[in-house]
C-alpha cells in the first residue's frame, strides 16, 4: 500500500488553475513537515512550496503569489492550490511529508502538471 499517493495532475492551458492533493496511508500517523517538490525533464527536482507543523509556509520565487500550500489535519492531507500556470510549470510534481511521529520521510509517485502554451 502507497503511504502517499498525489492526485489532480492534468493538461491545462496557460493561465488555467489546479489543485493537487497529497493523500496518507495508515503508516503516516501525522504530518509533521510536508513538501511539494517537482521534477520538469532533463531537469532536477526542486522544492516548489513547504509548510512546517507550526504552519509556516515557503514557496520558491518563481510560484509565490500563484500556488498556496495547504493542509486537512484531521484527514492527513495536503493540498497545492495553483493558480496563473506557465507553461514554465510543466513538470511531475510529488509530495513528501514527515511523519510526526516516526520522523521517517515518504514519497508519492508523482502526478503530472502539463500546461500549454
Amino acid at each position: 500500500q502507497e503511504q502517499v499517493v498525489e492526485s489532480g495532475g492534468g493538461l491545462v492551458e496557460s493561465g488555467g488553475t489546479l489543485r493537487l492533493s497529497c493523500a496518507t496511508g495508515g503508516r503516516i500517523s501525522s504530518i509533521y513537515n510536508m513538501g511539494w517538490y517537482r521534477q520538469a525533464p532533463g531537469k532536477q527536482r526542486e522544492l516548489v512550496a513547504s509548510m512546517t507543523y507550526d504552519g509556516s509556509r515557503h514557496y520558491t520565487d518563481s510560484v509565490k503569489d500563484r500556488f498556496t500550500v495547504s493542509r486537512n489535519n484531521a484527514r492527513n492531507r495536503v493540498y497545492l492550490q495553483m493558480n496563473s500556470l506557465k507553461p514554465e510549470d510543466t513538470a511531475i510534481y510529488y509530495c513528501n511529508i514527515i511523519d510526526g511521529r516516526s520522523g521517517r520521510s515518504y514519497w508519492g509517485q508523482g502526478t503530472q502538471v502539463t500546461v500549454s502554451s
